[in-house]
């Protein structure tokens, strides 16, 4: 519009310090107290300690999906449709720890049900393993780490897991199997706080106090399928294993 620098109407000395307005403070004005801001780590461990206390008062599974379910510290939960907290029979003497609900899960709201939990099912069903059997002998009980999907599937995220960890050992005392399954690398990595499931698959561990046999996820047979030859071989190990505690 023409207008190249502000100008009052009369010219102000920038020096003069007593003609600066000054801003009156009532005396008896309380000073406002500083905000109190949590960091990224105290905000974790509020988390990861509230999930710790929730897990721990939960005396029946029914009772920790509920608390879980509740549970409002993980932000995963915002975004997934549905909560998946596990399918199969609870009385089971193996237990198979998963990763995190993939797109069917989320839908379904069970783990295991897309293309891997479709060749999951027969993987076991070879050796006389079902999560539709009554009998806690030929029966299986399925869960994950995480019981919200993470979104496009990406991997979980350390504090995701960590946030996880109170409910998922909860669930392992609750449901009390005799063997578990750690199925993938993120099931490895929160139970034994390991990875490199090609390095670990085959080689009996100790998990939440139980023996514990690495596998890898359905998931990388269904892109390699050259590794179902070791997978099978896991299998056999799983039921030689059953048989000798029988």
């Amino acid at each position: 519009m023409g207008a190249d620098e502000p100008v009052l109407d009369a010219p102000v000395d920038r020096f003069d310090l007593a003609a600066r307005p000054q801003t009156a403070v009532s005396a008896g004005a309380p000073t406002p107290a500083p905000a109190l801001i949590l960091g990224a780590d105290d905000d974790l461990s509020a988390h990861v300690a509230l999930a710790e206390s929730l897990a721990a008062a939960a005396m029946t599974l029914d009772a920790l999906a509920t608390a879980q379910q509740a549970f409002d510290g993980i932000e995963l939960k915002k975004g997934a449709r549905n909560f998946c907290f596990a399918d199969g029979n609870p009385a089971a003497r193996v237990l198979i720890l998963g990763e995190a609900p993939g797109d069917e899960e989320d839908r379904q709201g069970r783990p295991f049900v897309g293309r891997s939990g479709q060749l999951l099912d027969r993987m076991f069903d070879a050796v006389g393993l079902s999560r539709r059997a009554v009998d806690a002998e030929q029966a299986l009980y399925i869960t994950n780490v995480l019981a919200w999907r993470p979104p496009g599937n990406r991997d979980p995220q350390p504090d995701e897991i960590a946030v996880s960890l109170p409910f998922v050992r909860r669930h392992i005392e609750l449901a009390a199997p005799d063997l578990i399954v750690l199925m993938g690398n993120i099931a490895c990595d929160a139970a034994i706080g390991r990875r490199g499931i090609l390095r670990l698959r085959g080689t009996w561990v100790q998990a939440f106090g139980r023996p514990a046999l690495p596998m890898t996820h359905p998931a990388y047979l269904l892109r390699n399928p050259p590794a179902k030859r070791e997978a099978w071989a896991d299998l056999l190990s799983l039921s030689a294993r059953l048989d000798g505690a029988a």
